[in-house]
Formats: structure tokens, C-alpha cells, sequence
């Protein structure tokens, strides 16, 4: 593991741990960051100042996964169904690299998070 990472997003704190990849290391280096979210169902995605290729690119993800979506340099918090998901299964718009995941079962509250929300990621 890199290390556990909390993410403030609107009135909520939610604690999450990177893996032990290449990208998720990247990001470890980074922190602290501050950016704006977006919302494409129930994902939360948002510009981090990271642009770096993927090694492990996946088109399915679970709840609760943190992923690096290459093509827009975002952070994604998938939490549920996005628009192109079918059934019980989470995809994302393309390709993503899975850098880590939250660390609870409760999602409820990223359900009221709105596109335009602040976030901030740190150690």
C-alpha cells in the first residue's frame, strides 16, 4: 500500500488507501490537491496536475474503487452506476488504472456531492 489518503468532498471526509502502483505512487507525491468535482452518474472525477500513461488500464470497476483516468488527468471516485454502465457492472468512460479504494461501505453521502463541489486529497 502508499499510503492512506483522506478526500473532503463537500461536508463529507472520507478516508481511502492508494495501492502500491506506479501511478498511485505519482499521486502520493502530489498531495495535498485542490481542485473542483464532476459528476457523470455515480462517479466524482475531477483534474489532478498529473499526466502520466497507465500500466494496468481496466474497463470495469467496483464500488468504492479509486481510479486515474488518463484521458482527462483525472482522480475518479466511483461509487455506482455511471451512464454507460449496464446491469450491475461500473464502467467508466474508458480506461482507467484502479490506484486504490475508499475505505467504507457507506456511498450515501457521495450521492448528494454536485458537479462544481470542492475537493481537497492529502496525506
Amino acid at each position: 500500500m502508499t499510503g492512506e489518503i483522506l478526500i473532503k468532498v463537500g461536508s463529507l471526509t472520507l478516508k481511502a488507501e492508494l495501492n502500491d502502483s506506479v501511478v498511485a505512487k505519482k499521486v502520493w507525491e502530489i498531495l495535498p490537491v485542490k481542485a473542483r468535482v464532476s459528476t457523470w452518474g455515480e462517479e466524482i472525477y475531477f483534474r489532478i496536475p498529473l499526466q502520466t500513461e497507465i500500466n494496468s488500464p481496466v474497463t470495469e470497476v467496483k464500488k468504492g474503487d479509486l481510479g486515474y483516468w488518463p484521458d482527462g488527468a483525472c482522480f475518479c471516485i466511483f461509487f455506482g452506476p455511471t451512464p454507460v454502465s449496464t446491469g450491475d457492472r461500473i464502467i467508466p468512460a474508458s480506461a482507467v488504472e484502479i490506484i486504490g479504494k475508499l475505505v467504507t461501505d457507506d456511498y450515501s453521502g457521495l450521492r448528494k456531492v454536485r458537479s462544481g463541489a470542492p475537493v481537497v486529497l492529502e496525506k
